[in-house]
């Protein structure tokens, strides 16, 4: 306690020494900020393994490098320093060894390192890569378990390499006889990943969940979909066995021998099942279910398998939140998990004794959940909307929490960033709504500030307390402007019925809530500027960015990134299909109704505002026509309008220079309508 009494002094002497030369954060500042993406306790629970991502601007990629810390704190220690990545850490049961995957041969391949010091060792030598990988808990660990893509007809990594090596001086085509042909942002080639075990201390991998599906599966899947059982014996893993997958959510838990065999079905819900976790005492595999087939917003449930009986109990039937993670307490005697609430993503506990939840941890959006085996401590990430991401420890009661890295402390104590403001107001129907606030740096309560209204995805999405890669609130702020972010029916972390609430209703309760929030915010908060004001969205916020156009003219610029305007067009050209036949009952060709009446292009004569587009061309979820149709809309309104497109990237503008270029031309673009 005495080390973390001291360590909170310290800082504080430096955050006051910075105060007097902080400035507002900028885009650069944003990619210099390096960001803690995973980590792994030791077994003993004295180490903690976490990976640092740092942006290279230069050659538009990042590095990532692997650091240790004990679970107490202190110092760092930086255990790989190649420029190449090195990520996912995971510890040999004995935690002598640290095993990671690395691109340092040129390929992605796990390598070992004695956590005593000495150089990392290659593991494998998979010619088609590994994406992601396990060590088997078992004493001995015995076993390594790692995911790739093959070839169903060629299961054999090297088969899979050597019909691509051959297959180079083809055409460049594809040919395709069934749906779900491309996927996110990459077109489809006939692989899939499959789950290959092997020894872990190197030789012959085998393939234990052979057929034509990926495992895990390729979409609506958990953090991670594969898991060994305590004795190292058997996989439970996740795949969907549906023959038309665009149309489909039906992932289940199936399990297998870990020397091969027979695989066994242990799910027969037609909705969504993922993340099996084994109990530490073998008797049990909790995973996480929905209950409503082709709904892939729906809420998770926290379901127990019991491997003796073979049967499936339902833990949080009565308990009205999404469950997110999944933790065992080392004792098999209860579960740690995560949820959304109310703009936060808090740390619960349910013991199985009695199925009595209780919270934990509430503040801040806290992720990647683990114990400690004494069962007395609990490590986590967390981030607030001023805050990037750090690893905290609390006692397993929640009352007490200590951040356990500084990783990005100097940089943070040189910016001034104010912390978010929540407020509730009644929506239109009387419903009450959730929204956040975030003032500028320098914020004078004197004074009249330009406001920016932020407008989240999802639908079913939530703007969180938490200091976003991408939609950056604290960047939106810096230039002098007042951040305003509400959760409209349809969010996630206010209930399923409030979730519920947007399907087959797009346009109308979440643009009113929009609405209803922002008189709120004028009424309230005197120093917003009501003549003065913006609003920005993307994907399902850039659709209601393109609603807006057509049905209001109070805004005096909007910014529409990855927005639909189209949706019987959209329906033709996206690819996970079961999306919008859940949220417009059914495909256009059998119900154009829904379809056409909450379309922007319905509205589009009504369009005056300023508008920017933004797309990517290797947008498949929102595909680029979208964006140009919305952009020729106001075109030919000779409304004025901007096309910002990058032909690299996909939904999200990720590479380092175009992200710069995407924050330079929106906050611009702001800047010339609002001031």
């Amino acid at each position: 306690m005495r080390r973390f009494i001291t360590g909170a002094v310290i800082l504080l002497l430096l955050s006051q020494q910075a105060f007097g030369k902080r400035r507002a954060i900028t885009v650069r500042d944003l990619y210099d900020l390096t960001r803690i993406e995973e980590f792994a306790l030791s077994p003993d629970g004295r180490w903690i393994a976490y990976t640092l991502r740092r942006n290279e601007m230069t050659h538009e990629g990042k590095s990532t490098d692997i650091f240790a810390i004990k679970s107490v704190g202190g110092s760092p220690r930086q255990l790989t320093t190649h420029p190449a990545y090195d990520g996912k850490p995971c510890w040999s049961p004995d935690g002598t060894m640290l095993s990671f995957i690395s691109e340092r041969t040129g390929s992605r391949q796990i390598h070992a390192i004695p956590i005593d010091g000495g150089e990392a060792q290659q593991v494998t030598n998979i010619p088609t890569g590994i994406d992601d990988f396990l060590w088997s808990p078992d004493d001995a660990g015995k076993y390594m378990a790692f995911t790739t893509r093959v070839y169903p007809d060629a299961p054999i990594p090297d088969s899979t390499a050597r019909i691509d090596q051959s297959a180079m001086s083809d055409g460049q085509a594809y040919l395709f006889e069934r749906l779900l042909f491309r996927h996110w942002n990459s077109w489809q080639d006939g692989k899939r990943s499959h789950i290959f075990v092997m020894p872990s201390t190197g030789g012959t991998a085998w393939d234990v969940t052979p057929g034509d599906f990926n495992t895990p599966p390729l979409s609506l899947g958990s953090r991670r979909d594969f898991a060994f059982s305590p004795d190292g014996e058997e996989i439970a893993f996740v795949r969907n066995t549906d023959s038309l997958l665009a149309v489909s959510t039906n992932n289940d838990i199936f399990i297998v021998p870990s020397r091969g065999g027979t695989i066994r079905k242990i799910t027969e819900n037609p909705a969504n099942d993922n993340e099996p976790v084994y109990s530490p005492d073998g008797t049990m595999i909790a995973y996480r279910a929905m209950d409503k087939p082709g709904y892939e917003a729906d809420q998770y449930d926290l379901m127990i398998y019991h491997r003796r009986k073979h049967s499936v109990s339902n833990l949080t039937e009565d308990f009205d939140q999404d469950i997110e993670e999944i933790v065992w307490s080392p004792s098999s005697e209860r579960i740690y998990f995560t949820c959304g609430d109310q703009g936060s993503v808090a740390i619960f506990v349910i013991e199985l004794k009695n199925q009595k939840i209780k919270p934990l941890v509430l503040n801040g959006c806290n992720s990647l959940v683990c114990t400690g085996p004494d069962e007395n401590h609990l490590y986590f990430l967390r981030t607030h909307m001023h805050l990037p991401h750090e690893i905290y420890t609390s006692d397993d009661r929640g009352e007490e929490s200590f951040q356990l890295t500084f990783t990005n402390q100097n940089k943070i104590n040189a910016l001034e960033m104010n912390g978010v403001e929540n407020f509730f107001y009644p929506s239109f129907d009387n419903r009450i709504v959730h929204g956040m606030l975030l003032k500028p740096p320098f914020f004078d309560p004197a004074q009249k500030y330009p406001a920016i209204l932020l407008i989240h995805g999802g639908p079913q999405g939530a703007w969180r307390d938490e200091f976003h890669p991408r939609w950056n609130a604290q960047l939106f702020a810096s230039r002098g402007y007042v951040v305003i972010l509400i959760n409209f029916r349809g969010s996630k972390g206010y209930g399923q019925d409030f979730c519920l609430a947007v399907t087959r209703n797009w346009g109308d309760g979440p643009y009113r809530d929009l609405i209803s929030g922002l008189d709120y915010v004028i009424n309230k908060y005197p120093f917003v500027d009501p003549s003065k004001i913006a609003a920005a969205g993307g994907s399902y916020g850039g659709y209601l960015i393109n609603w807006i156009a057509g049905h209001t003219d109070r805004f005096r610029c909007l910014v529409s990134h990855a927005g639909i305007f189209n949706l019987a067009s959209f329906y033709g050209a996206t690819e996970e299909l079961w999306f919008p036949e859940w949220e417009f009952n059914g495909t256009p060709y059998d119900n154009i109704r829904l379809y056409d009446r909450w379309s922007p292009l319905r509205h589009a004569r009504h369009f005056t505002t300023p508008t920017l587009v933004i797309h990517g061309g290797q947008d498949f979820r929102v595909p680029v026509d979208q964006g140009l149709q919305m952009f020729t809309a106001c075109q030919r309104q000779n409304i004025p309008s901007k096309l910002l497109y990058f032909p690299d990237e996909g939904h999200f503008i990720q590479k380092p220079k175009n992200a710069t270029l995407w924050w330079d031309t929106v906050l611009d673009w702001i800047d010339r309508w609002t001031k």
